[in-house]
């Protein structure tokens, strides 16, 4: 994975961008996508929000925060997840789904998914491009149905941190 693209994903999970990837960093974006879609921290999705990003954290540390200090600096990132996750896209695609499925039902998402439009909304509050953000939201909607599965949109945020460009 090139150092441009490595920059780019470290950036993504830095929210605040002190240097390292924090629990804060994870509540930060929980937040936004909050305040994004108007939905309120003490709703049903906010809570499943919250202990998706509380989750996630928890993963991205055991995996990445080798001294054990609650923070993952860029080359722990570097070093511990982007080469772990890439040995084992799931893994990661695991401790993302109950995130990106908190994220998907703030979104407004259904059964049958969520509408493209709406997800390049959250992906534009996590910070991709809008450029990235078509291009990928255009990829994922399933047979012409016009949605994007949870499923898809997990299998498609795992491809995004794991596999080189």
């Amino acid at each position: 994975m090139d150092e441009r693209r490595i920059a780019a994903r470290f950036a993504g999970f830095d929210q605040d961008g002190n240097g390292y990837i924090d629990r804060e960093d994870f509540y930060v974006a929980a937040k936004a996508l909050l305040a994004e879609f108007g939905v309120t921290a003490r709703s049903g999705e906010g809570q499943s929000l919250f202990a998706g990003a509380e989750a996630f954290w928890q993963g991205m540390a055991g995996i990445a925060d080798v001294d054990g200090d609650q923070r993952v600096t860029r080359e722990e990132f570097v070093t511990g997840a982007v080469k772990r996750l890439r040995d084992n896209p799931d893994r990661f695609a695991e401790i993302a789904r109950p995130f990106l499925r908190g994220a998907l039902a703030v979104a407004g998402a259904d059964a049958d998914g969520v509408e493209p439009d709406t997800a390049r909304r959250v992906l534009g509050v996590f910070g991709v491009e809008a450029d990235v953000a078509r291009a990928a939201t255009d990829a994922l909607v399933a047979d012409g149905a016009g949605r994007i599965s949870e499923d898809a949109a997990v299998r498609a945020f795992a491809r995004y941190f794991t596999v080189p460009e």
